[in-house]
């Protein structure tokens, strides 16, 4: 009753005034082989304290406790509890969008604030007030740039995260926008003289992650120094927001598009997360979304607008830039509230945390098994080639609390047994030698059993 408020009382006036008697004359036109003449085949109610004791006992399923190295896209950091103590606020949690200026001046200082330090982090003039995500923000990038330059080919690193790539090639086949994609050399780079090569005239644009997928930090400034002699702007895509913290922002970039769930937004099994994108002064009339600015009322006090909303909802449809109506405004919100408690100091520190133990752990992986892409710097991701399928060793990891690294082979068959792990600020020491443990014995177990033959020889 609680759930479907229609009392007894209730359904007989509503019988009352269609004029039937029952609920069977309500359904009489129907004929009799068409209807259900027993009750339904569930199970019984839930009382409220037991339907909240069943949802503790699934919840209990899905692992609690568990030390997790995945990362890939999806980092799991601290989370500050001021975050959610904050954007639960009425004027925050209920608020729709911010048209109308004078009835959102909280939202839009919140947004304009979210979009200054974002511009400061990437090195970029400006940002806008946010995208839906990491990947739809790259293929916005990438038809930003086809816009600027008025070509329609793009380059795109196969170090770009898969998933990324996946959505920018749904994106581009229905723009028309042929895509060429740059293998890696050996360093987990991508190839800058297969790169040179494919670029050319009708080249809008070159698409790199850094760090990308495997961890590995990207020579930005020659890539761009590849893509601007042609003519082509550089897109950078940056899906660990918190290397930031310590790695040089990519200011030779034209545009950056960048996943910010690792600022205080919930994993949240895939979402909702934040995706960003800035870029140079020059292009923010070709740039999604919409942008906060800063003016004064008639006063002189301080006050905040919507500034450029380049939709077709605002704007003549051919000028229109994209189908983004909106910003994550809520989650935009959990981020910049965490670039404000960190600051710039407790970022790099931040930062520092994620380097280091990432440091050691592929070092201690190393001693047992082989971690490729060593010669490139790197941030808190690498990638560990073992003897053993991955998904065999994360079973038996699973049953020390512990989720292994990321199997590759279905991204990239030629790694074979690679997985890629990640370690956060929330990594221990103690659980990254467990795991070294586990792989070690991992390892130890595959060569005595390609020993025995020989042995039995003997």
């Amino acid at each position: 009753m609680r759930y479907l408020p229609k009392s007894p009382t209730d359904r007989e006036a509503m019988l009352k005034a269609i004029g039937v008697k029952s609920i069977d004359d309500l359904f009489s036109p129907i004929p009799e082989k068409y209807r259900l003449d027993r009750d339904l085949a569930v199970p019984r109610q839930m009382a409220e304290s037991e339907i909240v004791d069943w949802f503790k006992q699934r919840a209990k399923e899905n692992g609690d406790g568990l030390t997790s190295f995945l990362g890939a896209g999806a980092y799991s950091h601290y989370r500050p509890v001021v975050i959610d103590a904050l954007v639960q606020r009425g004027e925050f949690l209920t608020s729709y969008t911010p048209y109308q200026a004078e009835y959102a001046q909280g939202t839009l200082q919140a947004i304009f604030e979210f979009q200054t330090m974002v511009a400061e982090l990437t090195g970029m003039d400006l940002a806008n007030a946010s995208m839906y995500d990491g990947s739809t923000g790259a293929a916005e990038a990438v038809m930003m740039a086809v816009r600027i330059t008025g070509k329609h080919h793009a380059v795109i690193a196969r170090t770009l995260h898969p998933e990324y790539r996946e959505v920018i090639e749904t994106y581009a086949t229905h723009q028309g926008i042929p895509l060429t994609t740059i293998a890696y050399r050996d360093s987990g780079r991508i190839d800058l003289g297969a790169l040179e090569a494919a670029v050319g005239e009708y080249t809008a644009c070159v698409l790199i992650q850094s760090p990308n997928f495997f961890g590995t930090i990207e020579d930005v400034e020659a890539v761009a120094e590849i893509a601007h002699k042609r003519g082509a702007l550089l897109i950078v895509s940056i899906a660990e927001a918190v290397s930031l913290g310590i790695v040089e922002p990519p200011r030779a970039a034209d545009i950056v598009a960048m996943e910010a769930q690792s600022f205080g937004v919930p994993l949240g099994f895939g979402g909702p997360y934040c995706g960003v994108m800035a870029t140079k002064e020059k292009f923010v009339r070709q740039m999604p979304g919409r942008l906060a600015g800063q003016t004064t009322d008639k006063n002189g006090k301080r006050g905040f607008v919507l500034t450029l909303a380049t939709r077709e909802q605002h704007i003549r449809r051919e000028k229109a830039t994209s189908n983004i109506c909106t910003n994550q405004a809520l989650v935009a919100l959990m981020v910049n509230i965490f670039m404000t408690i960190y600051g710039k100091v407790g970022l790099r520190e931040l930062a520092k945390q994620n380097l280091a133990k990432t440091a050691y752990a592929a070092a201690q992986f190393g001693r047992h098994a082989n971690v490729l892409f060593s010669v490139a710097p790197r941030f808190n991701e690498f990638v560990v080639e073992t003897t053993e399928e991955p998904h065999a060793i994360n079973s038996r990891l699973l049953g020390h609390k512990i989720v292994g690294g990321l199997p590759l082979k279905k991204f990239y068959p030629e790694l074979g047994n690679a997985a890629l792990w990640c370690c956060t600020e929330l990594t221990t020491r103690s659980m990254i030698d467990t795991a070294v443990g586990l792989v070690a014995d991992s390892e130890r177990s595959v060569d005595v059993k390609e020993a025995e033959p020989a042995e039995a020889l003997r």
